[in-house]
């Protein structure tokens, strides 16, 4: 290949990966939501690792899904008490809007 070969198949290459990189750019700026589940999934990860830190929480059974930034909290607790502390303590996890509590008394 020669010299002027190389050089437009570079060029070509790093127009192809810069309009690549453009056109994903693009995609999750013009539909945010394609970036939700990345920032749901840390918003679950986060609470469940507060919940796991909650001394009087160890040994309940909390489910954590979120959408959207809500935040449900399903499963079993041993008391009133707990359930309360649950929520309080999701509620303090950054990205959370909100906090659906369908916990349960064991």
């Amino acid at each position: 290949m020669n010299t002027s070969a190389s050089t437009a198949a570079l060029l070509a290459a790093l127009m192809l990966s810069t309009a690549t990189g453009c056109a994903s750019s693009a995609r999750s700026a013009a539909n945010p939501a394609a970036e939700r589940p990345v920032a749901d999934a840390a918003v679950s990860t986060g609470v469940r690792s507060a919940i796991a830190g909650e001394a009087v929480l160890k040994g309940s059974e909390i489910q954590v899904d979120t959408v959207n930034g809500v935040v449900q909290l399903s499963g079993y607790v041993s008391s009133a008490d707990d359930v309360a502390t649950a929520a309080a303590v999701a509620r303090t996890v950054t990205g959370v809007k909100s906090v659906r509590n369908d916990l349960r008394l064991k």
